[in-house]
């Protein structure tokens, strides 16, 4: 039975034949079916989209709320059944990977999500469409969207199926490290802050510089971070910060 009221159905974008057809395109591909599937047209619906049309339309950013604690929920059931031998320090460090902006994003590409967003003019032009916050929360709505269409265990198996080969690749060591971009994550959700570069040092010629970089964040003081450029040793300094940080947790 579905969870959604028919009352916010109403906001929802309206949808044509030609846009009906490219839904059924999207659930076709990705394995899903949703019973109501303007809620997924919903789940598709940009700030910028919904505050280009004078008459009320409803963008997705509840339905990301929404997904963003379904999607915690399922990653840290599966981790907590399935990883036994692992403690609950090992279980944030996987969790926050797999859960990343970095990580969402890519799997919102591999479900071809990006062609189907719909967007505003303005964002559309200015490469909207593949940045990836947007493709990372428009997954988090459909996440969202298809919990309350079709009940929690339909949206467990499609998250588990997006994201079980993403923790595997976190515990075979083989996941893409963006250290600076999980830090942030993080910290910003933590402490409702940003961490703070500062080049403490810099030596040799111009053409083959080496750098030393210490981050702030939350008052503490986590580096340095060494490299050829200066985005290699911020790495590298946030990297030093959030593996000492979540030791801790």
């Amino acid at each position: 039975m579905s969870l959604i009221n028919e009352k916010r159905l109403a906001s929802c974008p309206n949808i044509d034949l030609d846009r009906k057809h490219e839904l059924l395109l999207f659930e076709k591909n990705v394995g899903i079916r949703f019973r109501k599937i303007n809620l997924l047209n919903l789940a598709f619906s940009h700030r910028s989209y919904s505050n280009e049309h004078q008459t009320f339309i409803e963008n997705n950013e509840k339905l990301e709320f929404l997904g963003d604690s379904v999607l915690g929920m399922v990653v840290s059931e599966y981790l907590y059944t399935k990883l036994i031998d692992m403690d609950e320090g090992d279980f944030a460090r996987i969790k926050s990977f797999v859960v990343s902006e970095d990580s969402l994003s890519e799997i919102a590409k591999k479900l071809k999500i990006d062609n189907f967003i719909l967007i505003g003019k303005g964002e559309e032009y200015s490469g909207g469409r593949n940045k990836k916050a947007i493709l990372a929360d428009c997954l988090e709505a459909i996440i969202g969207a298809y919990y309350l269409d079709s009940g929690l265990k339909a949206a467990k198996i499609f998250i588990l199926d997006s994201l079980i080969p993403e923790i595997n690749k976190v515990l075979a060591n083989k996941h893409k490290k963006d250290y600076k971009t999980l830090l942030q994550e993080f910290v910003q959700k933590k402490f409702k802050t940003y961490p703070k570069y500062i080049v403490v040092n810099n030596t040799g010629p111009d053409h083959d510089k080496v750098f030393w970089i210490d981050v702030e964040v939350n008052g503490h003081t986590y580096g340095p971070g060494k490299g050829r450029n200066k985005k290699e040793a911020e790495q590298h300094a946030a990297g030093l910060a959030y593996k000492n940080i979540y030791s801790k947790q």
